[in-house]
Parts: C-alpha cells; structure tokens; sequence
C-alpha cells in the first residue's frame, strides 16, 4: 500500500493525521537535518498504522515536505 504523507518537521509535539484513505498529515519534533525527520515520519507512522517501522518505507521525496510512503503488508 502507498500513501502520500505531508510533513511538517521541528513541531513541538507529534501528530499523526489522516485526510483521506490515501493521505497523511504528519507532525515531528525532529528537524529536517541530516535524515532525522525522515526517521521520525518512518517511526510515527509505524506506531500510527501498528506496523514494524521495518515495514514503512519512503519511496519518494527524502529532501521534500510531500512524500511518498510505501507500507509493506502481511509476513
């Protein structure tokens, strides 16, 4: 499954929001620096959708707020 996240990074709280069946808000407190808002989104959205972090991976958009996500399903 695919989904289209939009982050906003360096927030003083996380934040998880669903827009549509396809879509995701999501808030981190990690700055956009040297991949580490890139591994908040990854571990949020895991928590998010109770999935391994292993299994959520960015597929597109590592340097941009709009990504790309793809969630790898069953075993």
């Amino acid at each position: 499954m695919r989904l289209t996240v939009r982050v906003t990074p360096g927030a003083k709280h996380e934040l998880v929001e669903r827009i549509d069946a396809l879509q995701l808000r999501v808030v981190v407190t990690e700055p956009p620096r040297e991949g580490r808002a890139n591994a908040a989104v990854v571990r949020v959205v895991a928590q998010f959708l109770d999935v391994p972090p292993s299994a959520v991976r960015i597929i597109h958009g590592l340097t941009s707020r709009s990504k790309v996500i793809e969630i790898k399903e069953g075993p």
